[in-house]
């Protein structure tokens, strides 16, 4: 591309400016959601991006975009938790007027676009990722994750080497060792961010969980992977194309994470082909990805009988009305009262959290305690009910909830890593009728 395309902002909900790009007229729609850092400007200068930049340019009109903390985008909020950084893709689309689009995710870019086709399934026509994971760190359900002590020994190197030109080195391999490159390679990881939130970035991306979800995903994906890649295992791949429901699994001979040779971008021609080929018409779903919250007040048969009937009506009706404003302002969907408590749902959730938490503070002005559960999962749609699994996890989570607490699950805290929610845990819980033990946190 013999000219760089201008940068432009979006403004994210929560107020945040997200630098983004448009290149390219084709007849389809393509966002790009770049890996670990990324800086417009100079991207193009990397010979790999300017390719990856030049080849989806000629396949259709491309957004491409500085995650909030990096680039050109804002860089003063730090770098934002796995939830709203999902959200800055549905800001870019709607500043470029993009009402659905193929997503194209790299490295730790595939989670993110994977969320957001979780969450938006109508804003996805499909979805390729490259290089990337679900999960990064091992645990003991997750036996090919990386090791802690790796992670932890990792870090402070990247920290140390960035700004030098050395640092990309780790995640862009067969990078030639001229000191014209490490000159442009230093002036890229500068510019892109500071040592300390290259390091912050890294540790976020370790925390990144959405194995839950992955059945969410109900749209085409194509996941790529180069079995010899150094940095993600290729098992990490083939996780992903063994849990998303409508997945093509494709791999080739390669020791690179991401290579500085254009001729390396194999994966490029599998796009091109996935995202313009014809496919039959996606079926019509009833389920969908949402953020269940349940509340209970605490003793209510008891405060009942001590209340009396008339009394005790006059609390569940004001408990009605304080959820019904407060799920209203945490823009949520108040689904039915269900007697001593609430059931809605949320897109966000970050925001179901803070409505559980607004509810409990206002209904202690009348020294009423309530208890609250909140998941994330997938829901399904009945007539203006909710159903599902995802409904049943979050009402066993409020049912083990402490009394004046809020109570969530892994998948809530590993959405919301990042946010400035304060979580403690609690354990592992088994759930009654459903499948294996959970992590649940409190919410300070």
């Amino acid at each position: 591309m013999s000219v760089v395309p201008d940068v432009r902002y979006a403004r994210s909900r929560d107020g945040i400016d997200i630098g983004y790009q448009v290149h390219g007229d084709g007849p389809i729609d393509i966002v790009f959601v770049p890996g670990f850092v990324s800086h417009l400007d100079l991207l193009w200068d990397i010979p790999t991006f300017a390719e990856i930049g030049e080849r989806l340019s000629r396949l259709g009109r491309t957004v491409s975009f500085d995650k909030r903390g990096t680039g050109v985008s804002d860089r003063t909020l730090g770098f934002g938790s796995l939830e709203e950084r999902m959200h800055d893709i549905g800001a870019v689309m709607d500043a470029a007027g993009i009402a659905d689009a193929h997503i194209f995710g790299v490295s730790e870019g595939g989670p993110l676009a994977m969320l957001f086709a979780a969450n938006h399934p109508e804003r996805v026509r499909s979805l390729a990722v490259y290089g990337t994971f679900a999960r990064l760190l091992q645990a003991p359900d997750y036996p090919d994750g990386m090791p802690q002590e790796l992670v932890e020994s990792f870090l402070p190197i990247v920290e140390e080497r960035w700004g030098t030109g050395s640092a990309m080195r780790f995640f862009i391999h067969r990078m030639p060792a001229s000191d014209d490159v490490r000159r442009a390679m230093a002036r890229y990881e500068r510019s892109a961010c500071t040592p300390q939130m290259a390091r912050d970035i890294l540790r976020l991306n370790v925390e990144i969980d959405i194995r839950s979800l992955l059945p969410t995903v109900r749209v085409p994906t194509l996941v790529m992977h180069n079995v010899d890649d150094p940095l993600i295992p290729v098992s990490s791949a083939q996780y992903l194309a063994d849990h998303l429901p409508d997945a093509r699994f494709v791999t080739r001979p390669g020791d690179f994470h991401t290579s500085w040779n254009p001729a390396d971008l194999w994966f490029l021609d599998e796009v091109e082909t996935f995202f313009v080929g014809e496919r039959p018409p996606r079926p019509i779903t009833e389920r969908a990805l949402a953020t269940v919250l349940f509340t209970d007040i605490v003793g209510s048969t008891e405060q009942a009988a001590a209340r009396g009937d008339r009394a005790w009506r006059a609390v569940l009706d004001r408990h009605d009305q304080i959820s019904t404003e407060s799920v209203e302002r945490f823009v949520g969907r108040f689904v039915k009262s269900t007697g001593d408590g609430i059931l809605a749902t949320f897109a966000s959730p970050s925001n179901a959290v803070e409505c559980a938490r607004d509810i409990r503070r206002r209904e202690a002005a009348s020294g009423v305690r309530i208890r609250a559960g909140v998941h994330t999962g997938e829901v399904e749609l009945r007539d203006g009910d909710v159903g599902g699994i995802g409904v049943h996890i979050a009402a066993r989570i409020v049912g083990l909830a402490a009394d004046d607490a809020v109570w969530v699950s892994r998948t809530v805290k590993d959405l919301t890593t990042g946010s400035g929610l304060e979580l403690e845990p609690c354990g592992r819980h088994p759930l009654k009728g459903i499948p294996d033990e959970w992590e649940l946190y409190a919410v300070r």
